[in-house]
């Protein structure tokens, strides 16, 4: 009897105690700074309405007013870091090579037309800009913008480079980098501490397991951006009709366990910043601010750029 009063009642405080600093995560842990606040982020600068990770593109972003660009970098040949989501050249030059085989002077144009990812059959026109850019046109051409880089090899050379790109523009606090790679996050986390950092696939994983066992409020994390995707966009791109039954109730189960609107507002309150990706209509929009996102990724900027002036949505200060 006693053996069961003190399992009962130190399982109550347990849950009581988690609950209360679930709540109220400060109790614990110093709330982490803020450098910047994103709530409208262009995915490789806004695919859907321009030549995905092209300057034109990032141009167009930065001119409509967006809070932060995510772009994807790769090394040539010659170890020139470039914006491109692919290794592969074939997508979005239609050359069958590879950026890492090329100088950067080899490297092809972009293809005149380039299917949007995430929007089901949809292809977007580029104009005359198809070149691949450099990261540092970026830097230089939007000093004070904040970027989201994905690094998208596990290449020493390239952590290193970027690294050291963002030290001589002086971007630590306006850049935020990681890939859903742990590997390449911990070797990003350890060539620089001082970027912020992203959560790797294996993190997210673990903070889901935390946070359904009650001990995240108890755990420290050294991430201060957690960037995910929301499952149920899966059924818009792939249509209802071509999933078969598992593979709906695998995304049903997915959206449930990850869209939990507890989780997103004790990350925030300890300065976590949530953004979900990469939603391209308002229903998605709306349902990513309702369950407390920090901010929104998508390939239409000018579509969520209406949304957030229609509905209210301020620019974080």
């Amino acid at each position: 009897m006693c053996a069961a009063v003190y399992v009962l009642s130190t399982v109550t405080g347990y849950v009581l105690t988690s609950a209360l600093l679930m709540k109220c995560p400060n109790l614990l842990h110093r709330r982490k700074r803020e450098p910047f606040l994103s709530r409208h982020i262009s995915h490789r600068g806004g695919a859907g309405e321009n030549l995905e990770n092209t300057m034109a593109a990032f141009k167009h972003a930065v001119d409509l007013g967006t809070d932060m660009l995510e772009l994807d970098c790769h090394l040539t040949k010659d170890e020139q870091v470039v914006v491109s989501h692919d290794a592969s050249l074939q997508r979005a030059s239609g050359i069958n090579a590879h950026i890492s085989d090329m100088t950067y002077a080899e490297l092809p144009p972009y293809l005149c037309k380039l299917g949007v990812t995430f929007q089901r059959e949809c292809f977007c026109e580029g104009g005359e800009d198809k070149r691949i850019p450099l990261l540092k046109d970026v830097f230089e051409a939007f000093p004070h913008t904040p970027v989201n880089i994905d690094i998208k090899v596990n290449d020493d050379r390239l952590i290193k480079k970027v690294s050291e790109m963002v030290v001589n523009y002086d971007r630590e606090n306006l850049t935020v980098w990681g890939n859903a790679s742990n590997k390449i996050v911990k070797k990003c986390y350890t060539e620089n501490p001082r970027i912020p950092l992203l959560f790797s696939l294996f993190r997210v994983l673990q903070l889901l397991g935390l946070f359904y066992t009650g001990l995240l409020p108890f755990v420290p994390l050294k991430e201060q951006f957690l960037e995910i995707p929301m499952p149920s966009i899966i059924t818009k791109i792939k249509g209802p009709d071509r999933l078969t039954r598992s593979q709906r109730l695998i995304t049903w189960l997915a959206d449930t366990l990850l869209m939990r609107k507890t989780l997103f507002q004790h990350l925030t309150a300890r300065g976590i910043q949530v953004y979900i990706w990469v939603l391209n209509d308002e229903e998605d929009f709306q349902r990513a601010f309702d369950l407390g996102a920090t901010g929104v990724m998508t390939d239409f900027p000018t579509r969520l750029k209406e949304f957030l002036d229609l509905n209210g949505i301020s620019k974080p200060r």
